[in-house]
């Protein structure tokens, strides 16, 4: 499906005593240029926020901004080091033996002796916050991805009407072109008529002049190419994502041979016409730069 480069997707995941949200929005751009805002201390998990989206983007300048709340933050945990504990009792034991005396520590006692307990703070779960933050980012993605999809069905469905216009323009150029032809030849045969009254003009002289007019502003390969153009652009449409800059070069082409049309023509009609074209591609164009 096709997609446009503008989107917006939010998404809000609660877990236990954290919460993330992750937000992003696009804007046109010529490659993927994604900036990820987000505390300090989520850092690390950068890269793997880059590689996520990229799964869901292509093209696009995309900020994405991630929140999050953590309620364990501060919160401290008593440790137990047995070790040290045993030790400690062990040479309380010796001194006991050693100076006949009797040995009255309790557990209590024993916990008061440095380093038997100690008190951290808890270290943050980094697997359970990626796997928080990951989710928040893929729904905000797959949201976002909507938005661009449903907006690019409308450019689809305007890019088309204007292409099936334009095929309108072509074909009245190529119509209008036999026409030109046979009014030159009228006004070229009555000029001479007045110009040498009861003189007889030679038919091939007329012929000959009147070919190199033709021939002059002849648009046959141009109207050919637009049409061409025209269709492989519909079809390209029809391809989905991915396209804006296959687009955007079959847009340059036909615009070339828009210019080639109006810089022969040599007619009115045509000239008006050539320009509304020449203003429709570039319309068009501008359409295409929205398009991922």
């Amino acid at each position: 499906m096709l997609k446009s480069m503008t989107g917006f997707g939010r998404y809000e995941l609660c877990e236990k005593e954290r919460k993330v949200i992750a937000e992003m929005k696009s804007v046109n751009h010529r490659y993927c240029d994604i900036s990820v805002r987000m505390p300090k201390k989520l850092s690390s998990f950068e890269a793997g926020i880059r590689n996520v989206l990229k799964q869901y983007v292509s093209r696009g300048k995309i900020d994405v901004y991630i929140t999050y709340e953590d309620q364990t933050e501060g919160k401290t945990c008593v440790r137990y080091n047995e070790e040290a504990a045993r030790e400690y009792f062990g040479y309380l034991q010796r001194i006991s033996e050693q100076f006949g005396i009797e040995n009255d520590v309790k557990a209590a006692g024993l916990a008061g002796f440095p380093e038997v307990f100690t008190i951290e703070e808890q270290e943050p779960d980094e697997e359970e916050i990626w796997k928080l933050l990951e989710g928040a980012v893929r729904k905000a993605a797959e949201q976002f991805v909507e938005t661009r999809e449903s907006e690019g069905l409308r450019l689809y469905q305007d890019l088309n009407e204007k292409l099936d216009g334009m095929m309108g323009m072509v074909d009245f150029i190529g119509e209008r072109e036999p026409q030109i032809v046979a009014e030159y030849r009228q006004k070229l045969t009555e000029k001479v008529a007045e110009l040498l009254g009861e003189v007889r003009v030679d038919e091939s002289v007329l012929a000959t002049e009147i070919t190199i007019f033709a021939d002059k502003i002849c648009v046959d390969e141009e109207t050919v190419r637009l049409r061409s153009h025209i269709v492989h652009m519909k079809d390209t449409l029809k391809e989905g994502a991915n396209t804006g800059r296959k687009l955007d070069f079959i847009a340059q082409e036909m615009n070339r041979e828009a210019n080639t049309i109006l810089s022969k023509a040599n007619d009115l009609a045509v000239t008006n016409v050539a320009i509304d074209l020449k203003t429709e591609i570039e319309k068009l164009r501008e359409q295409i730069q929205n398009i991922e």
